[in-house]
């Protein structure tokens, strides 16, 4: 097997490199110099099994109007050169995995795939944008899924990592009163999601990849309370996080309840179910 990724270098891809070398893999790196060009970048994906493509600037940051064009154009111009790359490739891929998020949707209410509100907010409509380019590379030869990542919790990297520290101080606490929904996924849950679909060929579309159960943020922090055995008593105030991110904080004030229908019916059952499996497997 012959796995294209791009993005290799964050925690996601970093986690997806290790384990398809792991197991035998050849994995191909693309780097932001492979993505000058669609002749360079087909030269990287022609004649492999699989392209996954994770490339997209942080999320968490301050959304300046200049910042806006960073994450779209780290979204949608990479994802439009990687269809462009399969479309000319003489041995297109069997499967292009590309990454969207549960910012999709609406922050009030829960839901699945097959039920929802779409979000009208600007990570709302990126999404929506970003997946819709994706799908264009669906054709006879490619299936195309997309993975709408929840918050990834893992031990090396990610949103966890930075929470630790404080956590671990007993500095630790809910932002604003942690009623706003955390949809996540255990990275462990993550990684076996693509062997998943990457092994069951009928599989394509789009699929939420949250833990079956998602929380809130007061559930999250209560249980790094209680498995890092420290007190979580001084929330953070959501306009403090406003006064930093701007318009970015809401990634933080704000959450979705997503839940992931289309792979539990497919068969896929998570080892992390809630978010106390999770947190006690991470930090112990």
């Amino acid at each position: 097997m012959k796995i294209a990724i791009t993005g290799v270098s964050g925690f996601v891809g970093t986690s997806l490199k290790n384990h398809f070398l792991n197991k035998g893999y050849l994995v191909v790196d693309i780097r932001r110099g492979d993505l000058s060009s669609v002749e360079a970048l087909k030269a990287k994906i022609d004649g492999c099994d699989v392209v996954i493509n994770l490339a997209g600037a942080s999320i968490i940051a301050r959304w300046s109007d200049e910042y806006k064009k960073v994450l779209r154009s780290s979204r949608l111009d990479t994802t439009n050169l990687v269809v462009d790359a399969i479309s000319i490739s003489e041995n297109k891929p069997k499967l292009l995995i590309s990454t969207s998020a549960v910012g999709i949707f609406a922050n009030s209410g829960t839901f699945d795939e097959e039920n929802y509100i779409y979000s009208n907010d600007f990570l709302g409509k990126l999404c929506q944008e970003w997946e819709s380019v994706a799908l264009k590379a669906k054709s006879e030869d490619t299936r195309v899924a997309i993975f709408r990542f929840g918050i990834v919790l893992g031990r090396d990297g990610g949103a966890l990592k930075q929470m630790l520290t404080p956590f671990k101080f007993g500095l630790g606490g809910t932002i604003g009163n942690g009623l706003q929904a955390f949809s996540y996924v255990h990275i462990d849950d993550l990684i076996r999601a693509y062997d998943f679909v990457i092994e069951n060929s009928s599989l394509e579309g789009a699929f939420n990849l949250t833990a079956p159960e998602p929380t809130t943020n007061k559930g999250l922090t209560k249980a790094l309370g209680k498995y890092l055995h420290r007190p979580t008593i001084l929330p953070v105030p959501e306009f403090v996080l406003g006064l930093i991110f701007g318009e970015g904080a809401r990634v933080l004030t704000d959450g979705q309840s997503v839940k992931p229908k289309r792979l539990l019916d497919s068969g896929f059952e998570f080892k992390y179910k809630n978010i106390e499996q999770a947190i006690e497997n991470l930090v112990k």
